[in-house]
């Protein structure tokens, strides 16, 4: 069982990495940078969250809950336009990269 283990922990650092280059590509392809900031930290409008640094489960539930309707609050609506163009495989790289920026 502890070889299986480290091969799970192997393989995630080893996808980590990819999944993070791809995170940054596609933070600017799907027009996220256009209100968090090129860095997530520097917001088009005041009200609009910060999400460098943020965790990286906390930025993919958020997306996930937007994207299917679950989230319906404050301005989760100017990203429901936007959310059906992203895979759920493309939300967790962007929730990835996201998470390894600094606040």
């Amino acid at each position: 069982m502890n070889k299986l283990m480290a091969l799970v922990a192997l393989s995630t650092l080893a996808v980590s990495p990819a999944l993070a280059a791809d995170g940054a590509k596609l933070y600017t392809e799907k027009t996220c940078s256009a209100c968090h900031g090129p860095a997530g930290n520097k917001t088009l409008m005041p009200d609009y969250p910060k999400i460098a640094g943020q965790n990286a489960k906390y930025l993919e539930k958020q997306m996930l809950d937007i994207k299917s309707g679950a989230r319906a609050n404050g301005n989760s609506a100017a990203m429901k336009g936007v959310m059906p163009l992203v895979s759920d495989a493309e939300i967790t790289a962007i929730a990835e990269y996201l998470s390894k920026l600094k606040p």
